[in-house]
């Protein structure tokens, strides 16, 4: 079962945002008090009255009101202010579109005793006084199914579970989470023979205490109510055992072991938003999760941000999420529809990047405004030759770089890698990379992908056999700059000298103080990029056909990202 779409009327700020579709990831952006933060907590409201009843309860939802109202909906406050002294007996609406599966269409048949075609959307009523279920369908059918709505309402909570992750993510709340985990757990002792035994000698115990202290009381009450007659302390049964399964405290140990409560907001947050999941993850016992986040951003460090990040995509691959963000990060890149855009208290799915990038602020460069896919290379001289050879060996490539869907942007310098990443996801650009395969090519890399930024899939390196370290020119044939090399630097490389397992900057090094010429990091850059023109002015004969296997499996990958990208955006439009 798949919550599809979700139609919210009359709360709070929302007038109507009908039918905002979800996705495995939803994300809604948007500016400060347009609506955002109103519309998720109307489907917090709507998923915690259906599912959190489980059944019985919902049958009872009118009587049950004022625990409703207490929990999830407070007319005065929720119904839009507006509105209310014209509307007393307003309601706020919320829709919930569901999707089932064949067998769960076979199910439904059989417990509820109505046929569904595949989808069930169910109507949301709370008013000032009541809370109504019903099924949202017109024409035959439609009144039989609403009678049956208790059934119906049990047949969705028993496959659906929703947990609710609030923006305020404190040490009281973690607090909460592990205190009910640990209750659960514990209460299952509670039948246990030596468990009870003990329970019942801790009572023993106790009583003799309890005792004298109701004896010292009744004496000091007498003085002043003369009619007391006794005084009587005792702790219920219930109550010892409920102490001993909330007497739990956290202690965090990231170089101190601290109770929760004294380490920061960040960690707070963190250790909040990862036993949310843990619960909500346990909890859900089979049923399809659908967790709503409020900006996941809040509280966090950019480095926590982007682990942070990579949790929500791992959840997604089984659960629904629903998120609020102010955050670049957290938009969907590749599924463009699945963002949503709430602006002057409606919503709509987004339909480019752009729309997106203007919502929240974010100035692109112009040369990054169309960009499906950002190519990050360590120099201008890498940048300079890869779009010539990109163009020349895939037609794909090729048109991508001339309409600028596909751009090539150069570090100055590996080290500068996880900045580069961050800088372009904040303008909300997908990114692959190609990096030398060296030391600092490889320092790089681990340092971003410690810090979440980046993945195996998305890096390529500049490999060549029998090379321990290799960099892109040691991919080119010799043949397209060795005349250039004596000819303006005076220096011969047509020479077994030069042919060392060292990677190519090593080595054009050592053939230049071996033959008296000077070298260092200025000449190092004019001989790169002197080679970079010869390869942007003849594409085709640049490569020692022996040694760019990196570079075809470069090709494959970026032709692949870009055909992706394509057809997700195909698929949400």
């Amino acid at each position: 079962m798949k919550l599809v779409s979700f139609t919210v009327e009359k709360y709070r700020s929302i007038t109507k945002a009908h039918r905002i579709g979800l996705d495995n990831t939803t994300i809604l952006v948007g500016p400060n008090n347009e609506g955002k933060s109103n519309i998720l907590r109307a489907l917090v409201a709507a998923m915690d009255i259906l599912t959190r009843g489980r059944g019985d309860d919902i049958r009872g939802a009118r009587k049950l009101h004022g625990f409703y109202t207490r929990n999830f909906y407070n007319w005065e406050l929720d119904y839009p202010i507006h509105l209310q002294k014209a509307n007393p007996k307003g309601e706020s609406i919320m829709i919930l579109e569901f999707e089932l599966s064949k067998e769960e269409i076979d199910e439904f048949k059989r417990e509820v005793k109505s046929k569904l075609n595949g989808t069930l959307p169910i109507r949301i009523a709370i008013s000032r006084t009541n809370i109504d279920i019903s099924v949202n369908k017109k024409g035959r059918g439609a009144k039989t199914l609403s009678l049956k709505s208790s059934k119906i309402a049990f047949f969705v909570s028993s496959r659906l579970d929703f947990e609710h992750i609030p923006a305020v993510r404190t040490a009281e709340a973690a607090q909460d989470i592990v205190n009910e985990m640990v209750g659960k757990e514990l209460q299952k002792l509670e039948i246990h023979p030596d468990y009870i035994d003990s329970l019942k000698k801790i009572g023993e115990l106790q009583q003799p205490l309890l005792d004298s202290i109701s004896s010292s009381i009744k004496t000091t009450l007498k003085q002043f109510l003369p009619n007391v007659k006794d005084v009587k302390l005792q702790i219920r049964s219930e109550d010892r055992y409920r102490a001993l399964r909330r007497s739990c405290e956290i202690y965090i140990d990231d170089g101190t072991s601290t109770l929760l409560q004294y380490k920061g907001d960040g960690v707070q947050s963190l250790s909040a938003l990862g036993l949310m999941r843990h619960a909500s993850e346990s909890g859900a016992r089979g049923r399809n999760l659908v967790i709503a986040i409020e900006e996941p951003e809040s509280h966090l460090h950019p480095k926590a941000i982007h682990s942070l990040k990579n949790v929500i995509n791992e959840l997604s691959q089984k659960y629904q999420i629903v998120l609020t963000t102010h955050c670049p990060l957290f938009v969907d890149r590749v599924f463009i529809n699945s963002n949503i855009i709430v602006n002057n208290k409606r919503a709509k799915p987004a339909k480019n990047i752009e729309e997106i990038r203007k919502i929240l602020g974010v100035k692109a460069s112009d040369n990054l405004r169309n960009a499906e896919l950002v190519l990050i290379v360590e120099g201008e001289d890498d940048r300079i030759s890869l779009i010539a050879l990109l163009k020349h060996f895939s037609d794909i490539l090729r048109e991508s770089l001339n309409n600028n869907t596909l751009v090539v942007d150069s570090l100055a310098g590996a080290t500068n890698l996880s900045y580069k990443i961050t800088q372009l996801r904040d303008t909300l650009c997908v990114c692959h990379s190609f990096l030398d395969n060296d030391k600092a090519g490889k320092s790089a890399y681990e340092k971003a992908k410690n810090e979440g930024l980046i993945n195996l899939s998305e890096v390529n390196f500049a490999n060549v056999a029998g090379l321990n370290e290799s960099e892109f020119e040691d991919t080119l044939d010799i043949t397209l700059y060795q005349d250039m090399i004596r000819n303006k630097y005076g220096v011969f490389i047509n020479t077994s000298k030069f042919n060392s397992n060292k990677k190519w900057s090593e080595r054009m090094r050592d053939i230049f103080k071996l033959q008296g010429k000077d070298w260092n990091d200025k000449i190092e850059k004019e001989v790169k990029n002197d080679v970079s023109e010869l390869v942007s002015a003849k594409p085709d004969t640049a490569f020692n056909i022996n040694k760019k296997d990196s570079f075809d499996n470069l090709v494959v990958s970026l032709e692949n990202r870009l055909k992706k990208i394509r057809e997700m955006n195909v698929v949400s439009g």
